[in-house]
């Protein structure tokens, strides 16, 4: 695992931005997992800024998003399509159709899995994949206890991150109880990973999932058996390392 410390959020953002930009630059086509969250808005942002400076071409580029909330469309403000539209797609010359989140209004929930990870196999999978992590060490929607070994599936959140993400609703009854995610082992099949994490409340969790030991009790301690992870954050949530 490569360890890259940021000063702060915004030298993090800059530092992913340089990554994820530089693997377009490099190919043109690439797969690009993405994630949501209030981790990756600034990382989005450099991008936005590199398109719009002529540095950076998405026309050829493909995305596959990590999660979406079930019972979600794609017009609700609470969806993570519109979260991508509102802070990277829309502003880019990425063509729509090459960009892929679950289906949350889908609710066949086998149907869905299925199709979505039929749609990861025929890209050949992910060149790059971008992760937050939550305070329990969950990535993707994958909680504690997720079995390594699944792919895209439903998961019923637990009440930590129901509660994180209390605040993006205007009721806690309006909150998804359940969502669309990638698994750990489609997570584990991108060639690339990119894990970017901020912030001094994060350092216990960032500590235990890649210097403890590998279980499913720390989702995100899976990526220590990856052969290419590259985390990038900033001192304080490096600070316990």
């Amino acid at each position: 695992m490569r360890i890259i410390k940021a000063k702060d959020y915004s030298d993090m953002s800059r530092k992913a931005a340089n990554i994820l930009g530089a693997q377009v630059i490099l190919k043109p086509d690439s797969v690009l997992g993405l994630a949501t969250g209030s981790s990756p808005i600034g990382a989005y942002r450099r991008l936005v800024e590199g398109y719009n400076k002529g540095d950076l071409d998405f026309s050829s580029v493909f995305t596959v998003n990590l999660d979406e909330y079930c019972g979600l469309g794609a017009d609700s403000p609470q969806s993570y399509r519109y979260f991508m539209n509102v802070n990277l797609f829309d502003h880019v010359n990425i063509k729509k159709e090459n960009t892929h989140v679950p289906n949350g209004l889908e609710s066949d929930a086998e149907k869905e899995c299925a199709r979505y990870e039929a749609l990861i196999d025929r890209f050949s999978g992910i060149d790059m994949q971008l992760l937050g992590i939550g305070h329990n060490g969950h990535i993707g929607f994958n909680e504690p206890g997720a079995a390594f070994e699944t792919l895209t599936h439903r998961v019923a959140l637990t009440e930590s991150t129901i509660a994180a993400n209390r605040r993006f609703f205007d009721r806690e009854e309006e909150v998804p109880r359940w969502a669309y995610t990638m698994g750990i082992r489609s997570i584990m099949r991108a060639a690339r990973i990119l894990i970017i994490v901020s912030g001094k409340e994060k350092a216990p969790i960032v500590k235990e999932a890649f210097s403890g030991a590998v279980t499913p009790k720390v989702p995100a301690s899976a990526l220590q058996l990856h052969g290419s992870v590259t985390l990038v954050g900033d001192e304080d949530a490096l600070s316990l390392l």
